[in-house]
């Protein structure tokens, strides 16, 4: 589970690393008693806030009230700003970045550090990154931390507090069950004090019985897919300009990949699973519709889901509200005759395999 900005500076807190004063707010009116230079952020569960518009400063309380009402209600990646954190501005002297993930491979906790903070560590050269797994067994060892702060040349007091936050970031990454806890920036203030300016923060699913405080968080998932999520509909919402719609997740995974070698790009993707129900089936044609692909590619193997109810509810559908798209149809196993009929009626392209319907859709996408 991914948690927001103000979720995850929470438990930096908890954990005695510093972090601005801030409060998570959801209307301009919600900002009284806030006084001083601020930053209000959109709490979304995705990247990208400040391109889209959804980190901007303020300096008087007026200024707070109106940067707050210009977010809330943004939407950013598909995901629409409901709250904002509005913090302590910040005055950044040098942005460091630092962080303890699961390494699965080697069965770990990876720490990595970097002296160019602020900035996507993929972006950072590999030799500017501090990397140095922690033994579960023994822990984070005061070795490690002098090696971190050498690496990133830090003055000593900073190089003491930087110490001390990656002791308690490893602390709350344990005790927290995390995937994932990181601070970017960790900034440093002119007069040398460190502080979190920014936390992000995955939880590991499994342990969420064992912190019940994590289970209102919004989930890492955009609106189309929370709306699919309840009509227990499997559907992933990417960037790509080609709706998928198959059954089973290797069936479209593999769809997927057919449009990729064709030089399609297949976004947005839904699984019926073994539904053969016309209704569980229109249900899920509109949510695909609702994300407005260019074009619609459906690949469906009848084995024991019936073809021709499946085409009886994507006609339905089609016929009474329109595609909304291009539709490409390739439909095969029991009933499959029937099915194409019942396609074609509708006003479908069809195709009789998966490779020649990748070709169609990625055509089609082309040019639109």
């Amino acid at each position: 589970m991914k948690l927001m900005e103000a979720e995850g500076r929470e438990i930096l807190a908890r954990h005695g690393i510093p972090v601005p004063a801030g409060r998570v707010v959801s209307a301009p009116g919600e900002l009284d008693g806030i006084a001083g230079p601020v930053v209000v952020k959109a709490l979304v569960p995705v990247g990208g806030r400040g391109k889209a518009g959804g980190v901007k400063f303020a300096g008087t309380l007026e200024e707070a009230r109106a940067r707050v009402g210009e977010i809330i209600g943004l939407e950013i990646k598909g995901c629409r700003v409901r709250s904002v954190l509005v913090s302590e501005k910040v005055d950044i002297a040098r942005e460091l970045y630092l962080s303890i993930s699961v390494d699965r491979d080697a069965g770990m906790a990876l720490l990595m550090a970097s002296a160019l903070g602020g900035m996507d560590i993929e972006s950072v050269p590999e030799e500017k990154i501090y990397r140095r797994y922690i033994n579960p067994l023994i822990g984070l060892q005061s070795y490690q931390l002098r090696d971190l702060a050498g690496h990133l040349a830090l003055e000593k007091p900073v190089g003491q507090q930087v110490s001390d936050i990656a002791r308690k970031l490893y602390s709350a990454f344990v005790a927290e069950d995390a995937e994932l806890l990181e601070i970017n920036p960790l900034a440093v203030m002119p007069g040398g004090k460190v502080v979190a300016a920014d936390a992000k923060a995955v939880i590991d699913d499994d342990s969420l019985f064992r912190h019940p405080g994590h289970r209102e968080v919004e989930p890492d998932i955009t609106p189309l897919e929370q709306e699919a999520r309840e009509r227990g509909i499997s559907f992933v919402q990417l960037d790509g300009n080609i709706g998928v719609i198959a059954n089973g997740a290797g069936l479209t995974m593999a769809t997927l990949d057919a449009l990729g070698l064709v030089g399609g790009n297949g976004g947005t993707f839904l699984d019926l699973g073994g539904t053969d129900d016309p209704e569980k089936v229109k249900q899920a044609f509109r949510i695909l519709k609702k994300a407005r692909p260019k074009v619609i590619l459906m690949n469906i193997f009848g084995g024991i889901t019936r073809c021709d109810t499946v085409a009886t509810g994507v006609h339905e559908v089609v016929r009474s509200e329109g595609a909304g798209a291009p539709v490409v149809a390739r439909i095969k196993g029991w009933y499959e005759e029937r099915a194409r009929e019942i396609l074609k009626d509708a006003g479908l392209i069809t195709a009789t395999t998966m490779e020649e319907a990748a070709r169609k859709a990625a055509e089609l996408s082309r040019e639109a």
